[in-house]
């Protein structure tokens, strides 16, 4: 039985009390002294100084187990028996409770369970002689908004500490457990879900392991700095307006959003979404290492048939694509313009003509899309956000106390390019029609584009920026485009920002879109964004991996 949380009580003790008794099941071996903490460099670059391996924690295999290996590869080992799963999940549990420590990049954590896990798993396999499933033994992360079974989703929220935890895990956990995985931790967000800037008053403010002084992207940023980190090898984002993408290229590692309901969403804590109001909606997809651990999830998750698990999943399974009519992989890239609204940082246009540059040497059909109305950045913007502001507001701050988070108070929006695209006095039912058809009047003209170029996939930048000074972000248009317009899109990390080679600031719109500081993003990781049209996810990580390939 769920209990009433009132203003009366003191938020403060309840987050108190959260994270001591998440605190006490972190084996005390696994804890960073206040020594060590103290010798942390100043320029918060976390990966750069190595500092899990400076930490003593993690044993020379451990080391290698997390960081040597992709995915698919501790697969093929754990399906010979060269490596445990224990061992791996050891591995992955230690890195993640000092990863957290650093970053506080998780929400829950289960480890005992998690070994546990990893412990049956050894046993099936040396009984049986075969592994439960392709994803055997593998450590896999969760993003907070995902329910297992006996562990609470707060996501962002102090008044849902009042909840009972849950009761039952989401269609894709039930998935992955078939699968063979185990899971072990799930990973921070930002009040609401619905900023770049993964903070909250429970867990605090994910920090970027590249750079704590820059964010680790939102929502989904206690994936992308897990991830980041190698505290986790495989990890399990959502997608409304770039929660996957904007982690992803903030921390410098692949990150997918498919096609609304490829992957299963159902079972989620939703937050602020009402699920049968017609919206945008979130995508599940993955965060990794390379494009071929990405591959690696969506295949493996579409080949066992989520349809079955979730009423909501398309009944769409994996196709593997054999290209017989183009057998030296010629693409035809169109490029999005950069809109005037949301002028690119020089890191990010820098690595933006640097990949154009390799693809065109490589012999890719590069097609320049010309600025169009019809489908224009800064419309498709305003149109979303209409979309997040119509319908009913769900407020679960007021009730514990506790105060907004400082990018949730900023309320970032797009309605300086232009109005609303539909009349916001119009009466529900006319408002929610007239909506559609300017969703749909924008979708066709991208469509249209589509099939007068000839496009096989499309090149844009991730955002305007990389990871910068935390509450900065603002909005993301260069992600939500193709959330209204349900296209896959993949994040590829590539280069990075550096001081020397991008010297011009730039001011912009605090709040809206962030200015561009080359000292305080230095060495921040660059990003370039593949997109494909609607179902044609494959496709899209198909060319993203013969992109990936020719910009090398």
């Amino acid at each position: 039985m769920e209990k009433e949380l009132s203003i009366v009580d003191d938020w403060r003790a309840l987050v108190t009390q959260k994270r001591d008794q998440l605190h006490e099941q972190v084996p005390a071996v696994w804890c960073l002294s206040e020594t060590f903490l103290t010798s942390l460099p100043s320029s918060g670059r976390l990966i750069e100084d190595d500092v899990v391996r400076r930490s003593g924690i993690l044993t020379d295999a451990e080391l290698i187990i997390t960081e040597n290996y992709s995915a698919m590869e501790l697969l093929s080992k754990l399906a010979r028996g060269d490596v445990s799963s224990l061992e791996v999940t050891t591995a992955f549990c230690k890195r993640a409770a000092i990863a957290n420590q650093l970053t506080s990049c998780l929400t829950e954590h289960f480890f005992h369970k998690a070994l546990e896990r990893a412990r049956f798993l050894d046993e099936y396999l040396h009984k049986e002689k075969r592994v439960i499933g392709p994803l055997h033994g593998l450590p896999v992360s969760i993003k907070d908004s995902f329910c297992v079974e006996g562990i609470p989703s707060t996501v962002g929220f102090v008044s849902f500490l009042a909840k009972d935890p849950a009761a039952c895990n989401s269609a894709l956990l039930d998935i992955l457990l078939e699968l063979g995985a185990v899971l072990y931790v799930k990973t921070n967000i930002p009040q609401t879900m619905m900023t770049a800037d993964s903070e909250n008053n429970i867990f605090g403010r994910t920090l970027n392991p590249n750079n704590t002084h820059l964010t680790a992207g939102g929502s989904s940023g206690g994936e992308g700095a897990l991830v980041a980190f190698r505290g986790s090898i495989l990890g399990v984002g959502t997608d409304i307006a770039g929660s996957i993408r904007i982690p992803a290229l903030c921390c410098g590692v692949y990150g997918f959003k498919p096609t609304i309901d490829r992957i299963p969403w159902g079972g989620q804590v939703a937050g602020l979404a009402m699920e049968g109001l017609p919206g945008l909606r979130p995508a599940a997809g993955p965060l990794a290492h390379s494009l071929s651990d990405i591959n690696l999830f969506m295949s493996t998750v579409l080949r066992a048939e989520p349809w079955k698990y979730d009423v909501t999943a398309s009944p769409v399974p994996w196709q593997d694509l054999v290209d017989t009519t183009n057998p030296q992989h010629v693409l035809t890239i169109g490029l999005l313009p950069e809109d005037p609204h949301f002028p690119l940082h020089p890191p990010v246009r820098r690595a933006l003509d640097s990949a154009i540059k390799a693809l065109s040497k490589a012999g890719h059909r590069i097609v320049q899309l010309e600025p169009d109305t019809t489908r224009d950045l800064a419309y498709a913007n305003r149109l979303a956000f209409q979309y997040f502001v119509y319908g009913p507001n769900f407020d679960h701050i007021t009730s514990s106390g506790e105060p907004m988070v400082a990018s949730v108070a900023k309320m970032s929006s797009p309605m300086f390019t232009g109005p609303f695209p539909v009349d916001m006095e119009l009466p529900p039912f006319e408002k929610i029609d007239a909506l559609h058809v300017a969703r749909h009047r924008h979708a066709d003209a991208w469509r249209r584009a589509w099939v007068e170029n000839h496009l096989d996939v499309l090149l844009a930048p991730g955002a305007q920026n990389t990871a910068v000074p935390h509450d900065t972000y603002g909005w993301p248009p260069y992600t939500l485009i193709w959330n209204i317009l349900d296209y896959p899109a993949c994040i590829i990390p590539y280069g990075r920002a550096d001081k020397n080679l991008d010297s011009e600031p730039m001011l912009l719109v605090d709040g809206v879109q962030p200015s561009y500081d080359p000292n305080a993003v230095d060495g921040a990781p660059c990003a370039i964004q593949v997109v494909a049209p609607r179902f044609q996810d494959e496709k899209c990580l198909w060319a993203a991996a013969i992109i990936d390939r020719d910009i090398r």
